[in-house]
């Protein structure tokens, strides 16, 4: 992260803000707004936090510019650790939806630094909106008593630490990977406190802490050492104060409650007579006592609060009191609430009070891009010379001073203090909006003119090389020490979102230009959100398919089973645990846990249930021969069809050129790892001369739309004209859009053809692309009717080939036979998607998330008019849309007139397919523009409409959905930085089938980002993976399951692909086939399994072997070990023994062992590769004992476990390195 500190000192240089720094060092009170600009507020209150050296609350109104702001004070902070931002609930006032751990964590974060850390080199920047302003919460003292510090080398109880951690709403879990849960076993606890990045370790030996260890949720491994730790409480509502709560919901009037609000408040009851945490404990937080607190409370005496804009705060707040008392009483009526339930929030009457007591100071009221007329009328208290100041303080609720009378009523006396007005300070520079030549030759006369000019630019990289080409030097840094001099130019590589003049006074030379890429690309972009790490990549196969006890499985070797868990077995005195899997007829097979990678899920064609298989017949055998066979055969016909297209001649596009690489630095945003990647391989198979056939595979929103821009303007730039064909109108006039505000700056003609163009306009279009004059053309199916005819068409790009037709289908493949063809999608159809993981089609995978996209929140539940209506609600308060996707025609109107009834303060329109052209289009650009609040809608928005200011949808019967329906509905939202929400709605007398609930379930796993890949696989396990390759193969796809047969699939055309001379599989595809080799069957007298008292969940010690099974390397295996002892304490016997097992068989595969077994007194190693060495040389290589045959190796059984152990291991490293290396 940048850091922009040190231009702070600037700030010394100027005597207004010198000034009101040394009043508030003073302790004095400055009571008039500050008229800050709006682009300069985070760096001023940065610079004050620093001088100041204590506590300081920002209260702005909303809360996006709360989370706007707390982003942008992290660029200016000495130390971003210490700017933190209090959420609100989440949630609408009396209503009892839990809250999200997130919010929890940050919420509690907030609090307990403000809490511990009032020193002047930790006191915190806190940040918090008008919502979580009212929200009441837990007494200060709660928390101090609820503080916990352990120390390296302090002695505690065990028992009695982890009773404390329930006490203060911790939760028990398996393993750690969220704020507010602990864990333990042996002599290992984790407890990740919220607010902490990293969960934390503590390590006993005995009763005493002997470390303590942060550790990374996701790979669990521990990271830093720390020599102290303080815990504060998981939750505001502390379990210990449920008696009283529970005491307090019995007196409440609960007489006329419904059966089902009256059954959930007995069970309310139940949970907190228990007395300790529950999920939406928070929400009974007003039972527990009289004296609850606000974020106010928490503010020691010498800590700041400052206020962005009082008169819109107070209007919020107002807004807000009065939105809770509606929803109050709508529940009452509803007879889901008891009518004296206690108030969760304080009210304006109360704040003001507080606040007056407080003197906040105030950086502004008004926006300085308003003119003078407009900031008059907003705010008559800003007019210069026009009112006196006794009038101001009428247009403001509070003065801005301490009370003189100590009753918090406003004095009247004058204010002797200087007036601290900052607009002279500040300035705005000027706006280039993508005009980039221009704004390198601006910034260059800058410097020369003596200026310090500092820019903060996603595309510093670029910038830089621009600015060399005028002979300005300016590398990207991250951070200052000092101020830059005079005459320079500094760049940082980073998300500013405005920009502003530093001067020393009005109309004076700048002390300081700040430029971002507002200001030079037009564009604001969000900032980033900090979220925890991607985890480690992981085939798309593993992804849901953990094995479950019923659960279908695959046997490589022994057929379809089913499996039943884990079992230990006593055989001939050792224990070992075993995969049970029950076979026809009563057969079980217990399969032993180093072979777990030889069981997968089984997944087949339809819903229908797999024949078992019997073990001990050639049944399975033969299944897996005639699929084999069928394979071949549809493997040949597979490359054989893109070996056809490899030899068709095509164009050889042009390397990039200069307009290319300036195009490309006009982009706002930073590309993403996985998207440079996806454009080299993109610009690569253009510029060969073949027809490029390239997919590529990327979550909604993750740039895939800037690839295909890209790829458009290279053909241009070779005299091509391009393609883009979209399923829908909508998203053909956005992509149009798109293209041509990136593209305005060059002389490249775009057009669009849709049912959005009138017949003249089309006509126009189709003369331009017949006779060359049209470069570029976007449109729908309209594209492949036979009167549209191309000049030069020599790229097409396809937005989502699934959503086409068969006729489509078919027009496109004469389409592009021989020109170059890009598919663009977020879930690939299963053919598409297995082709290339067969490797017989180019596909490029974007997988990383843009920086600032958060994961959407998903909510499966029942239809609900309260719901609907606090949805809605929510949405508007943070200025947002919302999306109601209603799936039918006939009725939209009816459910539009519902939320309209629901929700009368909303503005909302409708939108379907059956609407005129230009109805749509009108209500769509409406919509976009943010005239109205609902758009209620069919799937018409399905496929890739962004509008960053949606991020609520609503899907009504989501049952009737498919899976990648659903996942694209979904996807419409989360295009902004802010929290995104899917509610999905049944009915609510209404069974589900088990297909509907399974895809449910899924959308609703598949929270994480990038899971659209992953969601094609759960797709086929629910839909049946029939249409895979035809209904040739659908018999052979249900006999051994669609995991095997596309593993299978791969085999067959990295077969015929080594035939032909063609490259060697790759290290990905190479483990993906290691299971269909022989099995490696190991008996050694060994005692190897996980203890229950060392892993104690059955569900975890599955999953750790199966992952165990897939290790391939002797390095792997080494981490694993490193991992166990970190995640549980010192490694039994019986795990080591595990680890020395997995050595043996990643030893044994590398030799060619096949067989591993005691026999009487010796240890037998069986292996054909034996005939293929200088056995002589092995012999005289091991030990004294040891005997060579022509396909067995003899070693002596020692009564020493360990010695054989070494002799077993060195004897298979010595036979590997001498298959692999002969001489050597």
């Amino acid at each position: 992260m940048i850091n922009l500190s040190p231009l702070l000192r600037l700030f010394k240089q100027i005597e207004p803000l010198k000034n009101l720094s040394d009043s508030l060092a003073m302790g004095q009170a400055v009571t008039r707004p500050l008229e800050t600009p709006v682009a300069a507020r985070p760096a001023l209150l940065s610079a004050i936090h620093q001088s100041l050296q204590a506590p300081v609350l920002f209260i702005t109104a909303r809360a996006d510019r709360a989370r706007t702001f707390s982003d942008q004070l992290r660029f200016w902070a000495a130390d971003p650790q210490r700017v933190l931002r209090l959420p609100d609930p989440g949630v609408l006032p009396y209503e009892r939806i839990p809250w999200s751990e997130d919010i929890i964590a940050r919420r509690l974060g907030a609090l307990t630094h403000l809490s511990i850390n009032n020193t002047p080199e930790s006191a915190p920047l806190i940040v918090s909106a008008a919502r979580a302003l009212m929200q009441k919460t837990m007494p200060p003292v709660w928390l101090q008593e609820s503080l916990q510090t352990y120390r390296v080398g302090q002695q505690i109880s065990m028992t009695q630490t982890l009773a404390i951690w329930v006490s203060l709403g911790y939760r028990h879990r398996g393993v750690v990977e969220e704020p507010g849960e602990f864990s333990h076993r042996g002599g290992i606890m984790d407890i990740f406190p919220p607010g902490s990045p990293h969960p934390i370790r503590i390590d006993l030996f005995g009763d005493e802490i002997d470390s303590l260890r942060a550790f990374d949720p996701i790979t669990q491994r521990s990271e830093t050492r720390l020599k102290t730790l303080t815990i504060g409480p998981a939750t505001e509502a502390l379990p210990a104060h449920s008696p009283r709560a529970a005491r307090r919901l019995r007196s409440l009037d609960a007489s006329a409650l419904q059966p089902m609000a009256d059954h959930d408040l007995r069970e309310t009851l139940l949970a907190l007579d228990n007395g300790s945490a529950f999920r939406g404990i928070e929400n009974y937080l007003p039972l527990m006592s009289d004296n609850l607190a606000c974020i106010l409370d928490y503010l020691p005496a010498n800590g700041l609060i400052v206020l962005e804009n009082p008169a819109e705060l107070e209007n919020i707040i107002h807004d807000l009191n009065e939105q809770a008392n509606t929803l109050k009483d709508d529940l009452v009526k509803q007879h889901t609430l008891p009518p004296d339930w206690p108030q969760p929030h304080f009210d304006w009457d109360f704040l003001a009070k507080e606040l007056r007591q407080r003197a906040p100071l105030i950086l502004g009221f008004d926006d300085w891009q308003q003119n003078t007329d407009e900031r008059r009328k907003a705010c008559p208290e800003l007019a210069e010379g026009t009112k006196d100041e006794s009038e101001q303080e009428k247009n403001s609720s509070f003065v801005l001073r301490p009370s003189s009378s100590g009753d918090g009523s406003a004095s009247t006396e004058a204010d002797p203090q200087p007036v601290y007005s900052l607009q002279s300070v500040f300035a705005a520079p000027k706006v280039f909006g993508g005009r980039v030549k221009e704004a390198v030759s601006s910034i260059r006369q800058r410097k020369e003119a003596g200026e310090r000019v500092v820019i903060a630019s996603r595309q510093a990289v670029r910038l830089s090389d621009l600015l060399a080409a005028q002979n300005v030097t300016a590398a990207p840094v991250q951070s200052l020490n000092t101020p830059p001099p005079g005459s320079s130019v500094t760049l940082f590589k980073g998300p500013l979102l405005e920009g502003w003049l530093l001067r020393p006074r009005e109309g004076a030379s700048p002390l300081l230009t700040l430029l971002t890429d507002a200001e030079l690309f037009g564009m604001r972009k969000a900032l980033p959100r900090r979220r925890p790490r991607k985890p480690r990549g992981i085939t798309p196969e593993t992804f849901f398919s953990d094995v479950n006890p019923g659960d279908y499985v695959v046997h490589i070797e022994h057929g379809i089973g089913v499996f039943k868990g884990l079992v230990k077995l006593e055989i001939d005195g050792v224990a070992r645990e075993y995969l049970e899997v029950h076979y026809k007829k009563g057969d079980k097979l217990y399969v032993p846990i180093h072979q777990a990678d030889r069981l997968s899920k089984y997944v087949g064609p339809d819903s229908a249930d797999p024949t078992l298989n019997r073990l001990g017949t050639l049944d399975w055998t033969r299944i897996k021969k005639r699929a084999k066979k069928a394979i071949a055969d549809i493997a040949d016909e597979l490359l054989r069809i893109y070996a056809a297209r490899e030899v068709v001649p095509g164009r050889a596009f042009i390397p990039d050129t200069e307009w290319q690489r300036e195009m490309e630095a006009s982009f706002a945003y930073v590309e993403t790892e996985d998207q440079l990647h996806a454009l080299e391989d993109v610009k690569k198979d253009m510029e060969q001369p073949k027809p490029m056939d390239r997919l590529i595979c990327g979550d909604v929103g993750y740039g895939k739309t800037e690839v295909a821009l890209r790829a458009a303007f290279k053909a241009v730039m070779s005299g091509a004209q391009a393609a883009i064909l979209v399923p829908t109108t909508v998203l053909a006039q956005q992509h149009f859009n798109t293209f041509r505000q990136r593209l305005a700056s060059f002389p490249v003609t775009v057009e669009m053809l849709s049912r959005f163009r009138t017949k003249k306009e089309s006509n126009q279009v189709l003369s331009g692309l017949a006779a060359g004059g049209v470069d570029i053309v976007i449109g729908t199916h309209r594209l492949l009717q036979k009167d549209v005819a191309f000049k030069d068409l020599g790229l097409l790009i396809i937005d989502e080939e699934q959503r086409f037709g068969v006729g489509h289908k078919e027009r496109l493949k004469q389409l592009r036979a021989n020109v170059d063809t890009l598919t663009l999608t977020a879930t690939p159809i299963p053919r598409t998607l297995h082709m290339a993981l067969a490797n017989v089609r180019a596909m490029s995978v974007i997988e990383t998330p843009p920086e600032e996209r958060l994961p959407i929140k998903t909510t499966i539940t029942k239809d609900d008019d309260t719901l609907i209506r606090t949805v809605i609600q929510r949405e508007m308060d943070r200025g947002g849309q919302v999306y109601f996707v209603h799936n039918r025609v006939m009725g939209i109107e009816q459910m539009a007139q519902r939320v309209r009834k629901l929700v009368p303060e909303a503005r909302v329109t409708v939108g379907h397919g059956q609407m005129s052209e230009r109805k749509l289009e009108k209500v769509m650009l409406q919509f976009s523009a943010g005239d109205f609040d609902v758009l209620v809608s069919t799937t018409i928005i399905e496929s890739g409409l962004d509008i960053p200011n949606v991020n609520t949808i609503i899907i009504n019967r989501a049952d009737r959905f498919g899976l990648a329906q659903l996942y694209q509905l979904r996807g419409r939202v989360g295009r902004a930085a802010i929290q995104s929400y899917a509610y999905l709605l049944v009915p609510k007398h209404h069974q589900l089938s088990d297909v509907a609930q399974q895809r449910l379930d899924a959308i609703r796993e598949a929270a994480e980002l990038g899971a659209g890949f992953k969601i094609a696989m759960r797709d086929l396990e629910i839909r049946g993976a029939g249409d895979i390759l035809g209904a040739k193969q659908h018999g052979h796809i249900a006999a051994v399951g669609f995991d095997l047969y596309v593993r299978l699939l791969t085999q067959a055309v990295q077969q015929l692909k080594s035939q032909d001379g063609q490259e060697q599989m790759d290290e990905l595809a190479a483990a993906y086939l290691s299971p269909l080799e022989e099995d490696i069957q190991i008996n050694l007298p060994l005692p190897v399994y996980l203890p229950e008292n060392y892993v104690t969940e059955e569900h975890l010690r599955l999953k750790l072997y199966r992952r165990m099974g897939n290790l391939s390397s002797l390095e792997e295996v080494d981490t694993m070990g490193q991992e166990l002892e970190d995640r549980f304490g010192s490694l039994p016997e019986t795990v080591a023994n595990l680890l020395y097992q997995l050595k043996l068989k990643v030893l044994s595969r590398a030799a060619g062992v096949k067989y591993l077994n005691v026999e009487g007194e010796q240890i037998v190693i069986r292996a054909d590769t034996l005939e293929e060495i200088d056995r002589d040389v092995l012999q005289r290589r091991l030990e004294i004992g040891a005997k060579v045959g022509r396909r067995q190796i003899w070693l002596p059984l020692y009564k020493d476990p360990a010695i054989w152990q070494n002799e077993l291991q060195t004897t298979l490293q010595f036979l590997g390195q001498m298959i692999h290396d002969p001489g050597g």
